[in-house]
């Protein structure tokens, strides 16, 4: 499919200028980018409509949200929900689009005078120094490292993008001196082609793998939107890029000899100073940071600085996650000593590996631990997942499909390719993805409970078998193993069952602490 080029800038001169323009904001949404698109246009005098095709129903905790904001002139707002109309793109000033919708082949959107979406929106009237965070594993766990990072170090910053915070929310609260991570998604950053509004100070890609191909015709035009986070990058500017080989020659459609994984094409295309990660010791010619001996360490030159120590955090993935946020902070001058002490001190975010709760059989007292990954929403995340905790996990997994293979999850939990630790019991949840995860399951005699039409049935049947008879087959002995990590890591999207990756983390979350009270 071609790509959309928008034009450069934005179609407001000055904030000043928003003032009694009319405004449609195309998805009103639950996750907050709507919401605070509403807010912002109508702080700022713009008349507004918000529409969505979710019905008013569906919609009410954000329609809540908006009519208890005394701050806001209601009577600007107008909502049109469970439809969209021809006329209210056709006559808009300027149409807010959501990341979530196709501009090609659609018919509003056609009809628009001007599109902006809150991304560009900020981009183009904020001064402060730009944090960029893109990639198909780790981008959210990232950004949160940054940015709590920089905030122990004594920086006023914000973080915001894909990580369901709208930047329009602090727009007004920016400066020179107040740096902003973004996490920002392949479609943010398409909503950004041709416009010249992203010149991120410090740009990272975290790995790819194969994502969105329900969307994207091909993964070379899924990684096409990804290079636009370097695209308006000079000299005076950092990308940080994978070192570590991936699969880059069978998922590049004409893949090139001297390219061994996808950092190497991107570092080849940047103006700006390339550096590199890796969860092995660079070479010589290599500047960048890399981990030894669960330490990381900035290279530059002959000179090596200790950046990252231990962590609170699990898994060598998310190890790469904070070598990579150690990075961003030694290049924003933060001290490496404040640089250890802070992300040693992290714990994670929401839905990342993040542990909430603990219950201790009745009988043996073992100490069950319950870690909800619920944003693992592509099969190697969820591969990964598996293996981070040094130990056997119960694991929880599947979901809907979109259009990703799961033969790397499918090879780690039968223990194939290296694999340390199978699961010591493995639970599916229904969905598309798992009707492809299963057949590769069988083919490896992997035993599996489910698959489960319910998340509360599931933990139900968990509660039940690690009570019952055969609870201590899973581990001989208390004091041998005397906690077990019960990990929800779908490795698919939420589609069907819950309105979203959020949802349903909050609904395990739930469940959980009610079933295993």
């Amino acid at each position: 499919m071609e790509q959309f080029i928008f034009p450069k800038g934005c179609v407001f001169n000055s904030l000043e200028d928003i003032k009694d323009k009319h405004i449609t904001v195309m998805g009103l949404g639950l996750n907050g980018g709507g919401e605070a698109c509403v807010k912002f246009f109508l702080k700022h005098g713009a008349y507004v409509i918000a529409t969505d095709m979710k019905t008013q129903e569906q919609l009410k905790p954000t329609i809540d949200s908006i009519s208890h904001d005394t701050s806001l002139d209601l009577s600007k707002l107008t909502y049109v929900l469970g439809e969209h109309r021809i006329e209210d793109f056709k006559n808009a000033d300027c149409v807010i689009k959501n990341p979530g919708v196709k501009i090609q082949g659609n018919e509003y959107l056609a009809e628009a005078k001007a599109i902006e979406t809150d991304i560009s929106i900020f981009l183009h009237f904020t001064k402060s120094p730009i944090i960029a965070v893109t990639g198909s594993k780790g981008k959210s766990s990232t950004v949160s490292a940054i940015d709590y990072g920089l905030k122990n170090a004594g920086f006023t910053s914000f973080l915001g993008g894909n990580i369901t915070v709208s930047p329009l929310t602090f727009l007004d609260k920016t400066n020179e001196k107040t740096p902003v991570v973004l996490e920002l998604s392949s479609w943010q950053l398409a909503d950004l082609r041709g416009r010249k509004a992203l010149k991120p100070k410090i740009a990272i890609i975290t790995k790819i793998v194969p994502d969105h191909q329900n969307w994207y015709s091909s993964m070379d035009s899924y990684i096409e939107d990804k290079k636009l986070i370097y695209a308006d990058q000079d000299e005076n500017d950092f990308t940080i890029l994978d070192f570590d080989d991936d699969d880059y020659k069978t998922e590049c459609a004409e893949p090139k000899d001297d390219i061994r994984c996808w950092g190497d094409l991107f570092a080849k295309e940047t103006k700006a100073k390339v550096l590199r990660y890796s969860k092995k010791e660079l070479p010589p010619e290599i500047d960048g940071v890399y981990q030894k001996n669960d330490e990381g360490y900035f290279k530059s030159g002959s000179e090596e600085i200790k950046i990252m120590g231990s962590l609170f955090v699990p898994g060598s993935h998310m190890k790469t996650n904070v070598l990579n946020a150690a990075a961003a902070l030694y290049l924003m001058n933060v001290e490496e000593s404040k640089i250890l002490s802070v992300l040693g001190s992290w714990k994670g975010v929401p839905h990342r590996l993040e542990f909430f709760h603990k219950w201790n059989t009745p009988e043996t007292e073992r100490e069950i631990l319950f870690y909800n990954d619920s944003c693992a929403t592509v099969p190697e995340a969820a591969a990964a997942a598996s293996q981070s905790f040094g130990k056997k996990v119960i694991f929880i997994t599947g979901g809907t499909d979109k259009s990703l293979n799961f033969l790397p999850l499918a090879q780690t939990l039968k223990g194939e390719n290296n694999t340390s630790y199978v699961p010591a019991e493995i639970y599916l949840l229904s969905g598309s993805g798992t009707d492809k995860l299963t057949p590769l399951l069988d083919q490896r005699n992997v035993s599996y409970n489910g698959p489960f039409d319910s998340l509360e049935v599931l933990l139900e049947v968990l509660k039940k078998n690690l009570t019952g008879k055969n609870a201590d087959s899973l581990y001989s002995t208390v004091e041998e193993v005397p906690s077990i990590p019960v990990v929800f890591s779908p490795g698919a999207t939420s589609f069907g069952m819950f309105t979203n990756e959020f949802d349903r983390g909050n609904k395990f979350k739930s469940f959980v602490e009610k079933i295993f009270c």
